[in-house]
């Protein structure tokens, strides 16, 4: 259940809260990127507009600007202009009336009269012409007799010292230029509107009244004091969901990875504290029977010895001599058991002594040296002169330097090199044994402090687990490095105290 409720929690940081604030974020990201992909595409048909616009406005004004020239010489004789007016209002669509106006605005000719009649004189526009000589747009639409909707377009006539002779008058189409933005982007919402705001030219839209102004772009015409306004497009909210499903696939799968990742990491974790935990717990067992056995067994033990020795003293013979032999050493064998057994057993308070180790290991070096002579093995000592103190058991910390020496003998076949190195500075000292005998693989490695594994035929795999006690229960820690064919270096740290 404690597991269950853990991995909950593990899923709900690693999985849930990533994606949700994550997701957001794209969420909110991508909502950017439509919003400012929506406003360029308006500001290109806003461009578009405007460049069709300024074109349309050039031609019609170069278009009148010729026909001005043609109608120069005949303002005398205005029916023979009415031709001309009738026959470029019929071939060009864009027109919804041509007419010829003198310099006070009164109707001379015109290609409509019969359609339309109206007082030019009266129109801003043409009142304007008349003050700046240039050619000049209405600022609102007209409607004709036959519901047809147009915009006035004025250019004067002038006569050699630039004064007005005569207005040349263009009603452009509305529905005309309509068609024409239609053509370009048939989808497009926009507004054309004059310098008050009032809608011109209206595409895709009933109501002209701009109500959010952020869903809108405003362009302004070059040739005329006019805006094109156009609505940004709404967003697609089809595309937004598949490209928002692909991130959120992608955290998905990115978070999901993370959280195995994590679990296995936490699962191997827990799975090496249930293996350190066993390893207590069989610590602990043999402990337990240590104790209440190991007694029991050195009583009968030493009583077997004793009369070992009597009988070794009352039969002399070689041959029943060499048996007392191989008895009384499987004898030390199972005291030397046993008393493993008891340091196992003991509990952790233990009478502790200041120790030089520095004259500990002076004083084991005539026994190493005398066991490396047997194994045909050279011994190099480097042990500084100034005392080393440590709190520990002295007897002890002898048993583990022979354990690990014996264990470095051993796994010298012929012959070969024993260093022990013993360095120190104000907080901890270092001890190292290195050898180079046969060495251990990663996977031997991995199980040296396990109770009871041994990699000899006659060891009981304690040896090492009592060692590795001993130097934990002095607050040290015991490290051991090594490699198939290339030797062992154990290296001891134990906390150094104040010689007071």
């Amino acid at each position: 259940m404690k597991i269950l409720k853990g991995n909950f929690y593990l899923y709900l940081i690693i999985v849930v809260l990533p994606v949700i604030f994550i997701g957001s974020y794209y969420y909110s990201n991508i909502l950017k990127e439509h919003n400012l992909e929506g406003k360029e595409h308006a500001r290109w048909v806003a461009t578009i507009y405007q460049k069709s616009w300024d074109q349309f406005i050039g031609e019609t004004t170069t278009s009148l600007d010729i026909l001005s020239l043609s109608v120069k010489g005949n303002l005398g004789t205005p029916e023979k202009v009415e031709p001309l007016l009738k026959e470029i209002n019929d071939k060009d669509l864009r027109y919804g009336g041509l007419y010829l106006l003198d310099k006070n605005g009164k109707v001379l000719t015109g290609s409509e009269l019969r359609k339309y009649t109206v007082d030019f004189s009266r129109q801003k526009y043409i009142q304007d012409v008349m003050k700046t000589k240039d050619t000049i747009i209405s600022n609102h639409q007209e409607i004709t007799p036959n519901k047809q909707r147009i915009l006035g377009l004025a250019t004067p006539v002038l006569d050699k010292n630039h004064q007005v002779m005569a207005i040349l008058v263009a009603h452009l189409r509305i529905d005309y230029m309509q068609n024409l933005m239609k053509v370009l982007t048939p989808k497009a919402k926009l507004i054309v509107v004059n310098g008050d705001n009032k809608p011109i030219v209206k595409l895709n839209i009933k109501d002209s009244n701009i109500k959010d102004e952020n869903n809108w772009i405003t362009w302004p015409m070059d040739r005329l004091p006019w805006n094109i306004n156009v609505k940004i497009a709404n967003r697609n909210l089809k595309d937004i969901i598949v490209e928002f499903s692909e991130k959120l696939f992608i955290i998905l799968v990115i978070t999901h990875v993370l959280f195995l990742l994590i679990e296995y990491i936490l699962l191997r974790k827990h799975t090496v504290k249930e293996r350190k935990q066993n390893e207590v717990q069989k610590l602990e067992l043999v402990g337990t029977l240590a104790a209440s056995t190991a007694h029991e067994i050195r009583n009968p033990l030493t009583g077997v010895k004793g009369l070992m020795q009597l009988l070794g003293e009352k039969y002399t013979a070689p041959e029943d001599q060499y048996y007392f032999k191989v008895i009384d050493s499987e004898l030390n064998r199972i005291n030397e058991i046993v008393s493993e057994f008891l340091i196992l057993g003991k509990p952790t308070a233990q009478l502790t002594d200041k120790v030089n180790i520095a004259e500990t290991l002076l004083e084991l070096k005539p026994l190493i040296i005398s066991e490396g002579n047997l194994c045909n093995v050279d011994c190099t000592w480097q042990i500084p002169s100034n005392p080393v103190m440590v709190q520990c058991v002295k007897d002890q910390i002898k048993q583990v330097v022979l354990n690990i020496a014996k264990n470095a003998f051993e796994s010298m076949e012929s012959s070969g090199k024993l260093e022990i190195i013993l360095q120190s500075n104000p907080q901890v000292c270092q001890l190292e044994i290195i050898d180079n005998g046969k060495g251990m693989t990663k996977e031997e490695l991995d199980k040296i402090f396990r109770p009871f594994y041994t990699s000899k035929e006659t060891g009981t795999g304690l040896g090492l687990v009592v060692c590795k006690r001993i130097i934990q229960s002095f607050g040290g820690k015991i490290k051991i490095q090594s490699a198939a064919g290339e030797g062992t270096k154990v290296a001891i740290t134990l906390p150094v105290v104040k010689n007071t």
